[in-house]
């Protein structure tokens, strides 16, 4: 890979603030779990970065409605339910609605702190000069495809999970946006983007999500540190000649939000644009610590 600077363009490491999420807080964490707020139901979930102590007592993290927890040396865990917990409910951001589930992992369908990179999203779209046309990567139950069709662009979404496909068709069909133009497709990233290449597929914006390790719908093994390199030498073939937007984000990988920019600035080096990185990240309501949960980089054209 090339240098972080690529030519035209500034590259600066910023934290966007927490934003605002009357559905969902991040009531307190510690001792490597976070108690969370969604809608109704209080949860506990596993949470790595939290190794300090909680800031409330024992009797507001008593009141969750169910708690995953992980055995000492394990990898895997299992949810905990006080009865009546409907084990999948909704929650709403503004006029979109997100089905949540409570299954065999932590995850529950949502990542919360990616709502700031939803709303630049949504921002940058807003300010397209005609409907932009993006490519989603890795798009799992599909809140940035809906942040997006919602905002005006028509979007590829590309998973390789057919049951975090259909999870997103219900979202989409919760938040009335079935007749947007929103395609979903159950592929291989990387086989994917290789065939719309040879398609002669061109896309205004890409979106990149990988996960740190994953196996694709016929098998195919996915390790964030080799692959993702390669593929974002390859989605500089599906780019427009004005493109509007490219993201990637990162979850738990040996890298550094700088390493993100640095390849961003390589897919994006022959085009007029404003690149930054960082951390996104959640502040609790109990003490206001920040919880680091994943690094960004992302490139907007300028004048958008």
């Amino acid at each position: 890979m090339k240098s972080i600077m690529a030519k035209r363009q500034s590259s600066q490491f910023v934290r966007p603030d927490p934003a605002e999420w009357s559905a969902y807080t991040l009531l307190d964490s510690g001792d490597r779990r976070k108690l969370e707020q969604f809608g109704r139901y209080r949860l506990i979930r596993f949470e790595p970065q939290a190794a300090w102590k909680p800031a409330l007592p024992p009797a507001e993290w008593e009141r969750a409605h169910a708690s995953f927890t992980i055995q000492k040396g394990r990898s895997s865990g299992q949810w905990h339910c006080k009865p009546g917990f409907p084990r999948e409910w909704q929650i709403e951001y503004e006029d979109l609605c997100f089905q949540l589930r409570v299954q065999e992992s932590r995850h529950i369908g949502l990542f919360p702190e990616q709502l700031p990179n939803w709303l630049w999203l949504r921002e940058n779209i807003a300010h397209a000069e005609s409907q932009p046309r993006l490519l989603n990567l890795f798009g799992y139950t599909g809140a940035a495809s809906l942040f997006a069709v919602r905002a005006g662009a028509s979007v590829t979404h590309v998973d390789a999970s057919r049951s975090a496909e259909k999870w997103g068709q219900v979202n989409q069909e919760l938040s009335g946006l079935k007749e947007k133009p929103l395609r979903w497709i159950v592929d291989d990233a990387l086989k994917f983007v290789e065939r719309e290449i040879r398609r002669g597929s061109l896309y205004d914006g890409i979106l990149l999500d990988p996960p740190r390790f994953g196996r694709g719908p016929r098998g195919e093994v996915w390790k964030f540190e080799q692959a993702v390199p390669n593929l974002l030498a390859a989605c500089t073939s599906l780019l427009t000649p004005s493109p509007l937007l490219v993201t990637l984000t990162a979850y738990d990988v040996p890298a550094a939000p700088q390493e993100l920019a640095g390849w961003l600035a390589d897919l994006t080096q022959p085009h007029h644009g404003r690149l930054e990185s960082g951390w996104l990240t959640q502040k609790e309501k109990s003490a206001g610590r920040i919880l680091p949960q994943a690094m960004f980089a992302r490139w907007a054209a300028d004048g958008v």
